[in-house]
């Protein structure tokens, strides 16, 4: 039997032998599908929600990790295949690290040792059909949700994570990357994005406070967003819309600023409208500005200011950037701000080391919580698109 014709073959059985797998049977049926192709020694690893540690995947236990290993993202042969999302040697063993994608999305690795001269392609086809499992089985599991969690989590942060989209999604038109601390404690940050035909819809939104509250506004302002912009609403009669809604809950004693945007992405006019909001960073080459647009009032506190919709022309490898204002607030000990010089710069160095984009806000985010001791005095959100052309 071909290498191919194994690969193939194992592909299917693991497709249909998943159907009515859960969660915690991932191991061992993959562990199982994967013998016949000599593909060996399977493990899972799953990143958690603050991206620090791997945590394998063993599906015994109420977190299926009972018995299971936790291996550091910084500083391991794991950690590398999951920083650069390439296939990693240990050592001349025949063992491989293996990144686990849902597109550009990173999940995890797998460890895979393979008998005779090394397949890798058979290894990525493997890693690519545990992540199209793990995402299927992942939505209906409370042994996921708790796996990659390494600390308590707050009721607020509880629906953050189950209403924002994936942290990374890439085609040959943009990349869209998000990231968001504390993980654990997030209450009025979120980020909506989604594609439509030619239109990629983006928004960021920084609800009043820091308790659960704030997490009922972020979450009923990401509602209304989609909720309006599915009906076909246009962009400009978009805030209204979310505005009515968080006033009927909360009657103008709550509210949350935001900027709602859409890239088209044939020829990447950019229109946004800006409710209170800190203006977007554009940056074409060394150049950054900030993208000033006449900003209405926060949605929630039915000022009348009017709604401005504001234009851009992007080029191709232009990158926007869409954050809150826990990523420059925050302060190191002789209280001098982060700012937004220092978080540019930053995203400019690393993209220039080649980085993954989803890599460079992980280590952007670590790098503000290191700068702030270890701790946030506020929620710290980004999202970045590069338009490629």
């Amino acid at each position: 039997m071909s290498l191919k014709h194994g690969s193939n073959e194992l592909m299917t059985s693991l497709v249909r032998a998943g159907h009515l797998a859960n969660f915690e049977e991932l191991p061992s049926l993959v562990a199982g599908k994967a013998a016949a192709a000599d593909l060996t020694e399977i493990r899972i690893y799953l990143a958690d929600r603050q991206q620090q540690v791997l945590r394998e995947v063993t599906g015994r236990g109420l977190d299926a990790h009972q018995g299971g290993d936790d291996l550091k993202i910084d500083g391991t042969v794991a950690g590398e295949a999951y920083i650069m999302g390439v296939t990693v040697p240990v050592g001349d063993r025949g063992r491989y690290w293996v990144p686990i994608l849902d597109g550009a999305e990173r999940l995890g690795v797998l460890h895979v040792a393979y008998k005779g001269d090394p397949d890798r392609s058979a290894m990525r086809d493997l890693a690519a059909m545990v992540s199209l499992l793990i995402i299927a089985k992942r939505a209906n599991s409370d042994a996921h949700a708790r796996l990659v969690r390494v600390s308590p989590m707050s009721v607020s942060a509880e629906m953050q994570w189950t209403l924002m989209p994936p942290g990374t999604f890439a085609d040959s038109r943009v990349t869209i990357s998000a990231a968001t601390e504390p993980a654990y404690d997030n209450a009025g940050d979120s980020f909506d994005y989604a594609l439509a035909g030619e239109i990629a819809h983006l928004a960021m939104f920084d609800a009043m406070g820091h308790d659960t509250a704030a997490g009922l506004i972020a979450n009923l302002a990401v509602g209304a967003f989609r909720n309006e912009r599915r009906r076909g609403v246009p962009l400009e009669e978009i805030p209204r819309g979310v505005e009515n809604t968080l006033i009927q809950e909360f009657v103008q004693t709550r509210f949350a600023t935001a900027i709602l945007a859409e890239l088209n992405l044939s020829t990447g006019e950019l229109r946004w409208v800006n409710c209170g909001h800190l203006p977007p960073v554009l940056i074409r080459g060394e150049e950054v500005r900030a993208l000033e647009c006449d900003p209405s009032h926060p949605l929630g506190m039915d000022l009348g200011v009017p709604v401005a919709v504001c234009h851009e022309q992007l080029e191709p490898g232009d990158r926007l950037l869409l954050y809150t204002d826990g990523i420059i607030e925050a302060r190191d000990s002789e209280g001098r701000e982060f700012g937004v010089e220092r978080f540019v710069d930053f995203v400019i160095r690393h993209q220039a080391d080649s980085l993954p984009v989803p890599e460079t806000l992980r280590r952007l985010v670590h790098a503000v919580l290191e700068y702030h001791h270890g701790q946030f005095g506020d929620d710290a959100t980004v999202l970045f698109c590069e338009w490629h052309g």
